[in-house]
């Protein structure tokens, strides 16, 4: 059980359990069809200014982060089934980009686990 982030690029396994897109636009290069996931949730990427400001820039990513999660204390109704489903099952968010440890799938792991270490489930 928990969340955990994985590039989409990366061979689908059945510790993922839940496997989640979380990118607005279909990763380069994969065919719809070819990529295992439970959801795509589009909703939940940051929106396309936040994303072209930040650019995978390391030297943004706390600013980043704090804008990003703005934009989720305004999509609850999105985000806490995913956030409540995690704490029975395994979640995996997917997404596309190169940088591992800079990229919306980890900083929207961060938000989750630090409201489900705050708040809980309801």
């Amino acid at each position: 059980m928990g969340i955990t982030a994985k590039r989409v690029y990366e061979p689908a396994a059945k510790a993922d359990g839940y496997r989640v897109l979380i990118d607005r636009l279909w990763p380069r290069g994969l065919k719809k069809d070819a990529v295992p996931l439970d959801l795509w949730a589009k909703e939940l990427a940051p929106s396309t200014a936040l994303r072209q400001w930040f650019g995978h820039d390391p030297a943004r990513w706390d600013g980043f982060r704090h804008r990003y999660a703005s934009e989720l204390d305004a999509l609850a109704e999105h985000w806490r089934p995913l956030a409540e489903h995690s704490t029975r099952h395994a979640v995996t968010l997917l997404y596309g980009a190169s940088d591992e440890e800079h990229n919306n799938a980890v900083a929207l792991k961060a938000y989750l686990d630090s409201w489900l270490h705050t708040h809980g489930p309801r």
